[in-house]
């Protein structure tokens, strides 16, 4: 079965390829990039249907207008910025936390927490595919709760509630053998914190 659920991500990019070529380009790229305003008016029509988008074309000209404005940057650039030194380290910061807040650990040592567990061996596959599907589910989720949170509260909210539960699955890994039921507590965590990792960082 794990041949052919690895080969499924091949189905979908065989679907992209196929039906790639009938969608139309972006309007804004047709407009700013190519500047073909025809172009733009023939693909907004196509997306959106008939009707007047004369809005939709002022608001990409503004935005063309915008990065005429606009210096590119290079990286040693950007670096030197002063007025855009507290972005970089804000974007760093994040980066960094995201590559550090232990969710490859979790990945990776959550066959061994399953197995102590006394999962069955065949089951232990498909618990490790209901982790990543709540991964899936959680990022779901995420996408409706930023518009009414914002970014900042599921950053702190998430990296919080990770670190509580990273702190609590470290008490339960060390009295897994002590009680019986610290296994079962011990996947849970899992499951929490792979959920609080979609929806925060």
């Amino acid at each position: 079965l794990w041949p052919w659920l690895l080969a499924s991500s091949g189905l979908s990019a065989l679907i992209q390829l196929v039906t790639l070529p009938f969608f139309p380009d972006s309007p804004s790229y047709l407009l700013i990039q190519k500047g073909n305003e025809e172009a733009c008016r023939k693909a907004i029509r196509k997306l959106w249907g008939e009707g007047d988008h004369q809005s939709e074309i002022d608001d990409i000209m503004k935005e063309k207008g915008a990065m005429a404005s606009t210096k590119t940057l290079r990286v040693l650039e950007v670096i030197k910025e002063r007025s855009l030194r507290w972005q970089l380290y804000i974007l760093m910061t994040v980066l960094t936390t995201l590559q550090l807040c232990g969710i490859n650990a979790i990945y990776f040592y959550s066959f061994e927490v399953f197995h102590t567990a006394k999962f069955e061996e065949y089951l232990i596959p498909y618990v490790s595919l209901g982790v990543g599907l709540c991964e899936c589910l959680s990022s779901i989720l995420c996408s409706t709760l930023i518009d009414r949170f914002g970014r900042k509260v599921l950053l702190w909210g998430g990296y919080t509630l990770m670190s509580s539960v990273l702190a609590l699955l470290t008490t339960t890994l060390s009295l897994q053998h002590r009680f019986f039921w610290m296994h079962y507590f011990s996947v849970i965590l899992i499951f929490l914190f792979v959920v609080f990792y979609g929806i925060g960082p």
